[in-house]
């Protein structure tokens, strides 16, 4: 599955690492959706922004793959997740966690980034597609990709 090119897609933090080392997963994710050449500019959010971030720092990248990320990053449309209607997204997401009894079945960060998408009536784009199984397809869409 895939977004068709009318709808607007939000990158799960796993798929923008791959994207940028431009590996064979990368390559396939790339050819199969064509993220980086649609029309709307791709979705990031301000939690996978910290993620990816962290985890460059975490893991030491080097300043030169660090400054690729960064081209990479500001090439998307930044959402912040303290933007109003992603925050009443997040506690519609909650709050049904909640009532069906999935609430320990997820991450925070998750929950920020299908917020996101649903503020923004997009697409998660995601390789963790069990961090979003919980979600009602009716209320959210997830494109799971597989790695190569």
């Amino acid at each position: 599955m895939t977004a068709s090119p009318e709808e607007l897609v939000v990158l799960d933090a796993n798929i923008l690492v791959h994207l940028l080392r431009m590996d064979s997963t990368g390559t396939a994710i790339e050819a199969e959706h064509r993220l980086t050449a649609r029309r709307e500019r791709p979705i990031l959010s301000s939690v996978v922004e910290a993620e990816i971030l962290s985890f460059t720092r975490y893991n030491r990248w080097g300043q030169e793959q660090i400054d690729l990320l960064l081209d990479l990053l500001g090439t998307l449309l930044r959402v912040d997740a303290g933007h109003p209607d992603v925050v009443a997204a997040y506690i519609d997401l909650y709050c049904e966690a909640r009532r069906r009894g999935r609430y320990r079945q997820f991450r925070q960060n998750d929950l920020w980034i299908a917020a996101t998408a649903r503020a923004a009536q997009a697409v998660v784009y995601t390789m963790n597609g069990k961090d979003f199984d919980w979600i009602d397809p009716a209320y959210l869409k997830i494109v799971h990709v597989r790695q190569a």
